[in-house]
């Protein structure tokens, strides 16, 4: 039997201690750290995102942080196929790879994998777009629910892209998402040690979101903001302008709302975050839970490895 080699995944909540931890890990065992977090890979967004300093990355370089402009879309899948080159490359030179982050449709998309979906097809995509214009989307959203009753539920009328990538992939295949999505893929192919950190109670979580929240604002959070909105290509459509805090100072800055209502959406928000990391966390198989700044817990998630 092929002994299989090992990962490490550190999940959590934002401002629950992740990073801290990591260094401490790399540190203290030579783990190679890789960044699964869906904001640190944009180039710019460094205060709000809570992106590792310079220092912190001086003692422990970070895989797949600053690899996209701020006008790039990045999709899990493409996450993925990095995460796996990144991994092979640190299985390469004998070492094991720790993924620390928050984002938990990335570590979904690595652990279980990705449905092999087409690659998007422009000329069909604006096929499509032409038919809505002509018949309306309701009538297509009518097509999708006559061949994949499931997806047409999940998929609003007025939510165009999703519909139109749901019809367009039917046609490109003739199988359905839903069809698409139930094949069984083939396992991730390492030993998979999974741990999550938190706080134990909530109350301790809000606090330390609240405390980063304002330390941003300290470090210069609002000039960092100010600098991408003088961008001409950048607008709040883009999926890193709707990262958590950005959205919010943007608004103020706009003049859509005054500077103590940014602060207290942009606390809200990222403690809505938090919520949705924790309720995926919750529901995790397989997971060794940590408690936030724990003395022990760079010991454990070492003793888990064993002889690896």
């Amino acid at each position: 039997m092929i002994k299989r080699l090992p990962i490490v995944t550190l999940m959590g909540p934002t401002a629950s201690g992740k990073t801290a931890l990591a260094i401490e890990l790399h540190q203290q065992f030579g783990m190679e750290l890789i960044s699964v977090d869906s904001a640190l890979i944009y180039r710019g967004m460094d205060i709000g995102t809570a992106k590792p300093t310079a220092a912190e990355q001086a003692l422990a370089p970070h895989a797949l942080i600053d690899i996209c402009d701020p006008t790039e879309v990045y999709s899990a899948a493409d996450f993925r196929q990095d995460a796996l080159t990144q991994i092979a490359a640190i299985h390469q030179r004998g070492n094991i790879p720790l993924l620390v982050g928050g984002s938990m449709l990335y570590f979904k998309a690595l652990v279980e994998g990705i449905a092999p979906l087409p690659e998007a097809d422009l000329q069909l995509r604006e096929q499509i777009k032409q038919e809505a214009a002509v018949s309306s989307w309701q009538a297509l959203h009518a097509q999708l629910q006559n061949y994949d009753p499931l997806s047409a539920a999940r998929i609003s009328v007025n939510d165009h892209q999703r519909l139109m990538r749901a019809v367009e992939v039917y046609r490109l295949t003739g199988q359905s998402l839903t069809e698409i999505n139930r094949m069984p893929l083939p396992p991730l192919p390492f030993q998979v040690h999974q741990f999550a950190i938190a706080p134990s109670e909530k109350s301790q979580l809000h606090e330390l979101i609240e405390r980063r929240f304002r330390l941003m604002l300290e470090l210069g959070f609002e000039a960092e903001v100010e600098g991408l909105m003088q961008r001409s290509d950048l607008d709040l459509s883009l999926p890193s302008m709707r990262s958590v805090g950005y959205r919010q100072m943007w608004q103020y800055l706009s003049g859509e709302i005054d500077y103590d209502e940014m602060v207290f959406r942009g606390i809200v928000a990222t403690r809505q975050l938090a919520k949705k990391q924790m309720n995926w966390l919750k529901s995790w198989p397989s997971l060794t839970w940590l408690r936030s700044a724990a003395s022990e817990n760079s010991q454990i998630m070492a003793n888990s490895l064993g002889d690896t």
